[in-house]
């Protein structure tokens, strides 16, 4: 339980972070509202910062949720780290709310907000040591699943927990920021483009 219960906080705000901006910025696509936020003088920036906020806020609610609900079955969680911990759960909501906004500017239609969330977050999510040691694996799946970036974000959020970390807390922190830095600046770039809006 200890070893699973960081796992299963971490998918939830994944998969709650990147829902909730998808949805949302599809949404105001679909129901012309964001043509509002365009013509007025806000920044792409400010955009970028409102939807991910948004991501962010719920992926941590529904994490703390979650974290609420496993004290039930395993109430002696002890936390190793707290910063470790509060860095990690914010800094993946905040790439994932990111990756919704991305989703959200290339999907035309219903159909495209929950393709990439079923056949790319999803497995990518189980796959992501969230249930398991990558330690277990025979050193061929050990070797693909560390391409996995998720990989990262888990073993990362799972140091604050028990103090030790598969890959080391600062290469864990080094690539997801890196992430979190490139698909902000992918997001600005096709915002000022006007890509999926401006058609």
């Amino acid at each position: 339980m200890e070893f699973i219960i960081p796992g299963l906080i971490m998918m939830s705000v994944i998969t709650s972070s990147f829902n909730n901006v998808v949805s949302s910025f599809f949404g105001s696509r679909f129901q012309k509202n964001l043509d509002e936020i365009l013509v007025s003088p806000t920044p792409n920036w400010v955009i970028i910062a409102g939807f991910t906020g948004g991501g962010v806020l719920r992926g941590l609610l529904v994490g703390l949720i979650v974290f609420a609900v496993s004290l039930g079955f395993n109430p002696d969680v002890r936390i190793d780290n707290i910063f470790v911990v509060l860095f990690f759960i914010v800094i993946t909501a905040i790439l994932f709310s990111l990756g919704g906004l991305t989703n959200g500017i290339f999907a035309k239609k219903f159909d495209d907000v929950a393709i990439f969330a079923t056949f790319i977050l999803t497995p990518l999510t189980y796959l992501g040591g969230v249930f398991y040691s990558l330690n277990q694996l025979p050193d061929f799946w050990r070797a693909v699943s560390v391409i996995n970036p998720i990989v990262y974000m888990v073993d990362g959020f799972r140091a604050g927990f028990s103090g030790q970390s598969e890959f080391g807390i600062l290469l864990d922190a080094g690539l997801v920021l890196l992430a979190v830095v490139i698909l902000a600046g992918i997001n600005w770039y096709l915002l000022r483009r006007g890509v999926g809006i401006k058609q």
